[in-house]
């Protein structure tokens, strides 16, 4: 990525879904802002979110080019204006893809048309069990039984890519479901604009890796952190 530690912008996530524009480098002492969005236009800086089962969220707006274009583009690609956003099951309870892409628009006039967003490594319904009040709060949000039926599997959902984490119970346990963010995340990014075409997906399980990625569901406190970074980059 080619920039310099003390370019890189970091939050103190708080599981909510205000944003901070990065306006310039933090200074050593600085407190990190509250907040679980950033975004910047500064060529300089790069974004970042720290994460270790929720999902962490890349936005980069293309300026009217097509995914494929920006994707041509010399040294891998160009963004006039970058966000990096965190969203466990409270972060997506509160929407905060579609905030963060409410938040690109009022900041710095990005269109949701024009916006490529990749989710990154997180936790997925092959082992991340909730309980029910989890999923009463998405109602309670004013998502649709459509979406949390979607959402939401009475049991774990392994594939040959991500296997249950070790030590899953077969077993489902009486009101308890498995909740898959990714096609939260995905959904609330097509709500609030984001072409399908233009939503890259991981689809890495966090807890599924043990020998190397990081997951506080499997590994309690003594877990690591992933981090995803983002930078913004000129059209050559």
């Amino acid at each position: 990525m080619d920039v310099a530690a003390t370019h890189v912008v970091r939050l103190h996530q708080v599981h909510g879904s205000a944003h901070v524009v990065a306006g310039s480098p933090a200074e050593p002492d600085d407190t990190l802002p509250a907040a679980d969005i950033v975004l910047t236009d500064r060529q300089d800086l790069a974004v970042a979110v720290q994460a270790a089962d929720c999902v962490p969220l890349l936005i980069a707006d293309t300026g009217g080019r097509s995914a494929h274009q920006a994707q041509q583009d010399h040294q891998g690609g160009s963004a006039r204006v970058v966000a990096a956003a965190h969203a466990g099951w409270r972060g997506l309870v509160a929407r905060v893809p579609e905030r963060t892409v409410a938040a690109l628009g009022r900041e710095r006039g990005s269109r949701p048309q024009d916006l490529i967003a990749v989710i990154g490594p997180s936790i997925g319904r092959c082992c991340y069990e909730v309980g029910l009040d989890v999923r009463e709060q998405f109602a309670q949000a004013g998502f649709g039984e459509d979406a949390l039926g979607r959402w939401f599997s009475s049991a774990p959902v392994p594939s040959a890519r991500n296997p249950p984490m070790p030590g899953l119970s077969p077993t489902p346990r009486d009101r308890h479901w498995y909740f898959d963010g990714w096609l939260a995340a995905r959904h609330e990014l097509v709500a609030a604009g984001v072409p399908e075409t233009s939503i890259y997906c991981a689809e890495l399980c966090t807890a599924s890796h043990p020998t190397w990625l990081c997951s506080y569901r499997r590994d309690g406190s003594p877990a690591g952190r992933l981090a995803g970074a983002i930078r913004s980059r000129p059209r050559p």
